[in-house]
Formats: C-alpha cells, structure tokens, sequence
C-alpha cells in the first residue's frame, strides 16, 4: 500500500471526503463529536479499483475457449453486438446491472470500464452506485473506416458524466483501429482531458497481421466481410505501434500486454503508460507467463483488471490477486495490494481522489473480518469476500 498499515486505527470523514486517518484514539480526542462505529476485528482497505472491465459483458459465461482460438472468441463478441437495437438494449442493460453488483460485492468500488455501447451504458451509470470511468470503446479499419468519426463522437460524448462517470476513450486495438484513428483518438484526449485505453499485444498474431495482413485476425475479417487492401502495415509489433502513434508518451491504460520482449520492454519503460493485467483472462487464453514483474521492477505502473465475463468466471478482483499471489508467492502480499488498489487508480487517471485512505481523498473503503496477525496475507490465502463495503461514506446495500 501507499501508507503503512496503522492497527487500531481510525478513519474520520464526513459529505463523502476522508478528513483524518490515525489512531482510534488519538482522533477520538480530536474528533469528539464523531459519530462512531466500532468495526471490530476488521481490516480496512481503500475501495478496490477494477482498472479493466467490460461491464456490459457481465451476462456471459466464459465456458471454454472456443477451437479457433482468442480470433473466434472475438468473432463471437462481433455476433452478440450484432443484435438488433431493442434486443441488444435490453441485454446490455441487464448485463450492466450485473456487473454494478458483482463490482460491489465484491469489494470494487472503482472501475475503468470499456463500452462498445456507451449511449446504452452511460445513462445507466451516471448516477451511481459504482464510481465508472467510461471508455467509449470504437472500432473502424477497412470498409468501416468511414465510421470513425461518427463513433469517435459518440466516445467523447460527456452527455452523461457526472460525479460518478467520467469520459474516457478506447480505440479497441491495433487489428481494429489504424494509425489516424489512434492519432485521432490520442488528440481528442487530450483536448478534452480524457483518458485513453486501447487492448495492446493480447495475442501474439496481432504483430503478424500489423506486418502482413495475414492470420487468424485477416481471417475474423473475412468473416466479418469488411476487409479492404488500403489498411497500412506496421512493422515492429503492436508496442512499436502503440509508440509511433504517440500513445507511449501519455499516461494511456494498455489493457493486457501480453507479448513484450527485452526491447519492447525498455520502449515501455521509457514511456509513460501504464499496463493492466489481467490474470485468470490471461490464463483462460493459455499465454505464456506474463512480464508483470519485470515492468514493476523497470518503473511501468502495473495495475490488475478482471476484463470480462466472456473470459473470466466473474468480477472478483481479489481472485485475480491471489492468481498473482498462487503465481509469485514469494512477491510481497503489500505490492499485491497496491495493483488493486494505488496502482489501479493511476491507470485510470483517478489516483487523486481514490486508491488510498488519506485526507482529501474519496471514502470508499472495503472491510474483510480477519483474524491471523498477517490480514495482508491471510485475504489472498482464504476465499474470503468482503464484509462491507463503503462508497462516498455510505454503506453500499447489495441488491438481487
């Protein structure tokens, strides 16, 4: 974590905002007219900050992957988006309700939350429960380019945010997006001051088609029947790519990383994104170990996500934590901590007010009864959930 953790400690706040964190004690003088709850033998975390979800994926079930691999696992994704507008509507909707309530039960009070359907998502979100920045998520190459500039006007439209939602924007990959739509995207950022996401080296094919236009992703466009010869090639790797378009100089979210090499590695260690791993995705797929530590030790900020339901059996982040902690015992449970929590909160641009319990900062918190002197440890060795969660203050209510 951020700060040392203080036993029997006490944390004051008050309209939503932490004033104070110490000793019980000594903010029991200072504060005497606090009204006060006694937790118990509890351990106080900040909320948990999912810094990579597709909330609106949250009615899948993962199963197994599919034979054509991760190219016909996104083929299916393709297909569900393909319903008709009331249909997908209504399954959206409902798939997002599920997402809120498994973030919150299980601890998370923050997500970067990515959206192919943001006119959908966002007016559902913009009043709470769950704190959301909100990536319009566009995909337009080949016969589609001529849609980039209608759905990048739908990703940066802040209709709907609010104290809750912020705006954020995702051109969806290298295999999705050319060269000006990511340059586009990077300027729009940063005109508006959103933040920017993009899924970079999550398959190792990516860097084949980049270069050639062939594999498995040339393959999910001849399905999709939208393929043209005047995509641009791009020789040297997804990361490359991401550097020549200028998304390695800004504090953008590359969500998964899965393919970097010893000088990709320095490229990112140069840069200033940020990447966010997502453990049980990553072993649903079968890709070989990922470089987390590696980055961490070269100073490139590493944050865990849960990505989706269509890939994960749930949203329970701290599972995806014990992964980390069943893959490196030996890696300390505090840092563990950090990629859910301060880490998290830097990927999606929000360590300012959330990540840490410190003055000045959001009251999200999330409690789990422990009972060995090591409550770090003891969490990510047991299957225990939390129990209560807190945002802005107030004790989140679970609802069916």
């Amino acid at each position: 974590m951020d700060a040392p953790p203080i036993r029997d400690a006490a944390v004051v706040f008050h309209s939503g905002t932490i004033l104070a964190v110490g000793s019980a004690q000594h903010l029991r003088q200072k504060y005497p007219h606090a009204i006060r709850e006694d937790l118990g033998n509890v351990v106080l975390l900040p909320g948990l900050v999912n810094a990579h979800v597709h909330l609106e994926l949250s009615d899948c079930r993962c199963g197994k992957p599919p034979a054509g691999g991760f190219a016909a696992w996104l083929l299916q994704l393709v297909q569900r988006n393909s319903q008709p507008g009331s249909q997908i509507e209504s399954t959206v909707t409902q798939a997002v309700r599920i997402g809120v309530e498994q973030c919150l039960r299980f601890g998370i009070t923050s997500v970067g939350d990515i959206t192919r359907q943001a006119s959908i998502t966002r007016p559902l979100l913009r009043d709470g429960r769950l704190r959301v920045t909100s990536y319009g998520e566009i995909q337009a190459m080949a016969q589609r380019r001529n849609l980039f500039t209608e759905r990048l006007a739908v990703a940066a439209d802040a209709t709907f945010a609010s104290d809750w939602l912020r705006i954020g924007i995702s051109p969806h990959a290298p295999y999705t997006v050319e060269p000006f739509g990511f340059a586009a995207c990077r300027t729009a950022g940063m005109e508006n001051h959103f933040p920017l996401a993009t899924h970079l080296a999550e398959a190792v094919e990516e860097a084949e088609f980049l270069s050639h236009h062939t594999g498995p992703f040339r393959e999910l466009w001849k399905a999709i029947g939208q393929w043209d010869e005047r995509v641009p090639t791009f020789t040297g790797g997804p990361i490359r790519f991401a550097q020549s378009v200028g998304w390695l100089e800004l504090p953008a979210l590359l969500a998964h990383v899965n393919y970097c090499d010893d000088e990709e590695m320095s490229i990112l260690a140069a840069g200033r994104a940020g990447v966010v791993y997502c453990p049980r995705t990553h072993r649903y797929f079968g890709h070989p170990p990922h470089r987390w530590r590696d980055m961490l030790a070269r100073g490139v900020n590493v944050a865990l996500g849960t990505d989706s339901c269509a890939s994960s059996p749930d949203l329970n982040l701290v599972d995806d934590a014990r992964l980390i902690h069943e893959i490196a015992p030996d890696f300390p449970v505090e840092s563990i901590w950090e990629m859910v929590t301060i880490r998290g909160a830097k990927a999606i641009d929000g360590e300012q007010s959330i990540g840490s319990i410190a003055p000045g900062k959001c009251a999200d918190f999330v409690g789990f009864g422990v009972e060995s002197e090591t409550p770090l440890r003891e969490i990510l060795e047991s299957g225990k959930t939390p129990l209560r969660t807190w945002i802005a203050g107030q004790a989140v209510e679970h609802q069916p």
